[in-house]
């Protein structure tokens, strides 16, 4: 760096400094992400080299010692669910999600639970008042005296109360307004998150605390803040759905202890977020009987079968060029699909305008519910409605192909448990132990066999 320079250039995705501003970033290739912040002051020697006040050994796999305390329940089961079964003594969590989604209502619930089972949590808000706090948890239910409250940002500050107290759970509401007096820049900025995330990765690390990170959103959909973030923690949760909705889903996007493929489902009440036992019967309640370009799709989230209605609107566009627009699916993937059956059942929609929607705003990436798509164009497109009893899955190829998925027979008797009747699935996955379930079952190896069934 120049000599007398106080400002050096981050990058907001990745973290890569530079001396100078750079229009395309070295370390993730991303464009205009660099932005000016005032240089860290030197803390002393390099750490290479540095005397050390202990010896540090390396030690072989087998001479690790185990901890005897393992996962323990948040008191919310779909929360359980999605952080693999439970929480990790020890752990940082990232929890993102639109403003008022309902991160900080689902924490403070979290909260209570953990404080009626005797363990002893510390919540700490940089963005409200205690005041403001006892008022949103009278409307989550009683808590005992073994939560603590602090309003505070000051990093120095907070890391002598977690010393002192010694929490076994502790709620930073938001990471975003932390900062540190060592880091010449505003709180929130690239600088300040960085620092303020990794004095609470030490502090996790170094003890039981367990640590729920709150952070905000920016305008496409990620945590403010650069990348890194997400890389230093050990799990990061988004929350999803429109805040107009009742409806919430909790979706884990990293986990070092347990699958990133669960989800979990919470509707919006004015006693705070409760559970949903069931999503799919939750998904197709106002479902309308008897409408064209309307059918039921299966999909897996982790372990889970959830069924989706698939929603599709044909029509003849009024200009030259159509229109194609996809809400809860891969636009991409619809484009594909149409192109297939155009190609290989003889489907004329290149003058055809298409609307795609999965009711509830959930959004399903799957490949499995590429044959509901396919059915629900069809059908709206010949104005023929497909049985409220029948549910279908399957992936679509190229070639017209419907091809295997997972999880089959579960989505059979998922489907079988809420009264359908008929099912349409890939000929391969069809096995002896779906005759069971007391449903039809119709293999079918391409779509126009698929077809031949919308009448």
């Amino acid at each position: 760096m120049a000599k007398g320079k106080s400002t050096v250039f981050f990058c907001r995705e990745c973290g890569y400094e530079s001396p100078k501003w750079m229009g395309q970033c070295p370390g993730c290739r991303e464009w205009n992400t660099f932005v000016e912040e005032p240089a860290a002051g030197k803390a002393g020697g390099s750490a290479v080299g540095r005397p050390s006040g202990r010896a540090v050994q390396p030690v072989t796999l087998s001479k690790v010692e185990m901890s005897g305390q393992q996962r323990y329940s948040s008191g919310i089961s779909e929360l359980d669910r999605v952080l693999g079964g439970g929480i990790v003594p020890g752990s940082l969590v990232l929890v993102g999600g639109d403003p008022g989604i309902g991160k900080s209502t689902l924490l403070l619930q979290m909260c209570r639970n953990l404080a009626a089972f005797g363990r002893k949590v510390l919540y700490i808000s940089g963005e409200e008042s205690l005041q403001q706090i006892r008022l949103r948890a009278q409307r989550v239910g009683d808590f005992t005296e073994n939560l603590l409250l602090l309003c505070e940002t000051n990093l120095d500050d907070i890391a002598e109360v977690l010393k002192r107290e010694k929490p076994e759970v502790t709620i930073i509401d938001s990471i975003q307004t932390m900062y540190s007096e060592t880091v010449a820049s505003a709180p929130g900025s690239v600088s300040q998150v960085r620092q303020a995330t990794g004095v609470f990765l030490q502090l996790a690390k170094s003890s039981e605390n367990t640590i729920f990170l709150v952070g905000h959103m920016t305008k496409e959909g990620v945590v403010a803040g650069p990348r890194v973030l997400e890389h230093m923690v050990d799990t990061v949760l988004y929350f999803e759905g429109d805040r107009q909705a009742a409806y919430r889903i909790l979706r884990g996007v990293k986990n070092r202890f347990g699958s990133t493929n669960e989800i979990g489902v919470f509707e919006m009440r004015k006693e705070g977020l409760a559970e949903v036992q069931n999503p799919s019967e939750y998904m197709l309640n106002g479902k309308p009987e008897g409408a064209s370009g309307s059918v039921v799709a299966c999909s897996v989230e982790g372990t889970r079968p959830i069924l989706v209605e698939i929603q599709a609107l044909i029509c003849k566009t009024g200009f030259g060029l159509p229109r194609r627009t996809a809400a809860g699916a891969d636009l991409n993937r619809v484009n594909l699909l149409m192109a297939v059956l155009e190609k290989r059942a003889g489907i004329n929609l290149s003058s055809c305008d298409a609307y795609i929607n999965i009711a509830g705003g959930v959004r399903m990436n799957e490949p499995a519910i590429d044959l509901g798509i396919v059915l629900a164009v069809v059908s709206s497109f010949r104005e023929v409605p497909i049985s409220d009893k029948t549910i279908c899955f399957g992936e679509v190829g190229l070639s017209g192909e419907v091809r295997a998925v997972s999880m089959a027979l579960q989505r059979v008797q998922e489907a079988a448990k809420l009264g359908f009747e008929r099912c349409i699935l890939p000929k391969v996955c069809m096995t002896e132990n779906m005759k069971c379930t007391g449903m039809e079952m119709i293999g079918v190896s391409n779509v126009r066999e698929a077809i031949a069934y919308i009448k």
